[in-house]
């Protein structure tokens, strides 16, 4: 091959990388790098406390105690030097209580007044071991890991209690359960949790009395361990952290590739410790004054993904009035989430840039109407895809005109190579001149693929966001939101994994296909590059498709049948080639009109030559 072709493979090369890295780091922006910078210290300190925690986990002796019953006024001494007024609520044993509807069932304890677990009834994780033939399944629970806290900060006698180690007095009802902290002075805490008939929303309140110093409020410390709930817990890693949405600004977000802090100085009216599919989400009816949110990436062994840390600070409430507050715990299902017109709703990973837009309001509102009328998701990926064919297909016939254009013009084109020897330059500039005076575009056919590609790009984001796909089956795939896993290899592959999947190869060998039979009355001389590049982009796909959605990967291969479908009927049944060749005759008869871009691009290739050959001649005088 000639240096043009070696400069041609290299520069494909590099726009491949370029897009592959571009859609890895889509997420977040590299400018937080430098952010991340100057927050290590203090996800050092929540690092180290994580491990501290940890370890006093897996030792119950190390844990704070709940002392045992008064003996002696001694002891009474030091109950009340660690407690203060609420010394009393260091007696006793902790008790759970358990509310449900036919949604959820949320399980409830008095030691902190908080929420210990809430089964989600409609769903199940997915439990995955590599080399494995087959998943299983279990219970999914959100907030149920046992390191969890869930702490108001009370400042007593300057010491500061942890609500979360104190026994809280429970009063339960069908529908609502309060847990009230009671200090020997009067001073109280008071939560109040009610259940909805369905659904995922908890009307939730706090009450106090006597605990707010200085004029500030109380603040909440609220600790979640994101556990891994789906089979592929590299794409849940890369869609969980901690999003948040300031009272006057845009729905934000923690780093999703590293751990991250965000210190916010103005009120925030939500924040949401969210999965990949499933969040739970803090909603104020009065703004937060503020908060400090990390997100802490745990090891790849840990049975979680990340930590979710969030410190709230709440306005000043005077005492014996209530601050209301909606606690979302549930399915990241769009139309749940914007029902609260809060912006909740932009947690589900979609994406922020332009394509995000697409998913939101073009792509999800089609899909949620195929759903409407067909129960089966991979039917509706092939109504979508019918859809997109139908739409593009003027344009598609367009390009299939141009490409039997240059497919009958190849025999003019055949000796240039031969004629100019090694110019590749002179090749692209006679080249053009034929299309020129032929009347063909060479960029005719490059419209439909420019229109798709948005649409992948949307589609790349949509179907591991979207929780409508989450488990759902379509022929051999298991679940849309995930590969699909045809064969299992017993071992894993770098930058292969551990299975074969089917769609994935299926979309590769297709492509190669159509791509050999749409281009193989193309003239590849001027390029010589693209004979290899062509076939080299779909191999290099197989590796990256591998592991991602099988929803994305059905569609592109059901794409490919309808391409492949559309271009053997249109060639060999609608268009009329001996049509086409007398037009080109006849195009070639009439005067060239002065401008245009293909002559403006065959100016630009002479200067090209000349500046060439200026450049060639130099180097010739150097060396003499």
């Amino acid at each position: 091959m000639d240096r043009n072709t070696w400069n041609s493979i290299i520069g494909f090369s590099l726009i491949f990388i370029i897009i592959f890295v571009w859609a890895k780091l889509n997420a977040p922006d590299e400018s937080e790098i430098e952010q991340q910078r100057a927050r290590q210290d203090s996800l050092a300190r929540v690092e180290a406390a994580v491990e501290t925690q940890e370890e006093a986990a897996e030792e119950p002796t190390a844990e704070v105690p709940i002392l045992p019953a008064i003996t002696d006024s001694a002891e009474l001494q030091t109950r009340q030097g660690l407690f203060g007024p609420f010394a009393a609520a260091s007696i006793g044993e902790e008790q759970e209580f358990v509310l449900s509807n036919p949604d959820m069932e949320i399980t409830f304890t008095n030691k902190g007044g908080r929420i210990k677990a809430v089964e989600l009834k409609e769903f199940k994780k997915v439990i995955h071991f590599d080399g494995m033939d087959k998943d299983s399944t279990a219970i999914l629970q959100l907030l149920e890991d046992p390191r969890n806290r869930f702490d108001y900060l009370l400042n007593i006698q300057g010491k500061q209690l942890l609500s979360g180690d104190l026994l809280f007095q429970a009063k339960s009802g069908s529908r609502e359960i309060s847990f009230t902290l009671q200090g020997d002075d009067g001073r109280y805490l008071r939560q109040t949790y009610r259940v909805p008939e369905k659904g995922y929303s908890i009307d939730y309140s706090v009450s106090q009395s006597g605990l707010q110093t200085g004029g500030a409020g109380l603040q909440l410390e609220w600790k979640n361990y994101l556990q891994k709930l789906e089979k592929n817990s590299d794409y849940e890693k890369m869609f969980s952290t901690v999003y948040f949405r300031e009272s006057e600004g845009s729905t934000d977000y923690c780093s999703c590739r590293a751990s991250d802090e965000k210190v916010l100085p103005n009120p925030i009216k939500w924040v949401s410790h969210s999965n990949q599919f499933f969040n739970s989400t803090l909603i104020a009816d009065q703004a937060f004054a503020g908060g400090d949110l990390k997100t802490v990436v745990r090891e790849e062994e840990t049975e979680d993904l990340k930590l979710a840390y969030s410190k709230l600070t709440f306005p000043t409430i005077s005492d014996g009035s209530e601050m209301g507050m909606t606690f979302y715990i549930g399915p990241n299902d769009y139309s749940e989430l914007e029902a609260f017109n809060a912006d909740i709703e932009d947690i589900i990973p979609f994406g922020w840039s332009f394509f995000g837009t697409v998913n939101r309001h073009v792509i999800r509102p089609v899909f949620s109407f195929l759903s409407s009328l067909f129960s089966s998701k991979g039917l509706v990926i092939l109504l979508l895809t019918f859809l997109v064919k139908l739409v593009l297909y003027p344009l598609t016939y367009k390009m299939l005109v141009s490409q039997a254009k240059m497919g009958a013009l190849k025999p003019k084109l055949a000796h240039l190579k031969e004629k100019f020897k090694d110019d590749a330059q002179q090749v692209q500039i006679e080249t053009m001149k034929i299309y020129r005076e032929f009347g063909v575009n060479p960029l005719g056919g490059c419209m439909p693929m420019v229109l798709q590609m948005p649409i992948w790009i949307a589609l790349y984001r949509f179907f591991p966001a979207s929780i409508e796909f989450r488990q759902e089956s379509f022929l051999w795939a298991d679940d849309l939101s995930s590969y699909d896993a045809f064969i299992q290899l017993g071992t894993n592959i770098p930058m292969y994994g551990d299975h074969i999947s089917l769609f994935t190869l299926i979309w590769v060998i297709t492509t190669i296909i159509y791509t050999y039979y749409s281009t193989k009355e193309m003239d590849m001389s001027v390029n010589p590059a693209m004979k290899y590049v062509q076939y080299f982009m779909p191999v290099m796909f197989l590796f990256w498709f591998n592991n991602y959605a099988s929803g994305l990967t059905a569609y592109m291969c059901i794409s490919n049948i309808f391409n492949i479908s559309q271009t053997l009927i249109t060639k060999n049944y609608i268009i009329n080639h001996d049509k086409i060749k007398e037009k080109l005759e006849a195009n070639a008869k009439k005067p060239k009109k002065k401008g245009g871009f293909q002559q403006r691009l065959e100016a630009a290739l002479k200067e090209q030559q000349k500046a060439q050959q200026a450049k060639s001649a130099g180097k010739k005088g150097t060396k003499k």
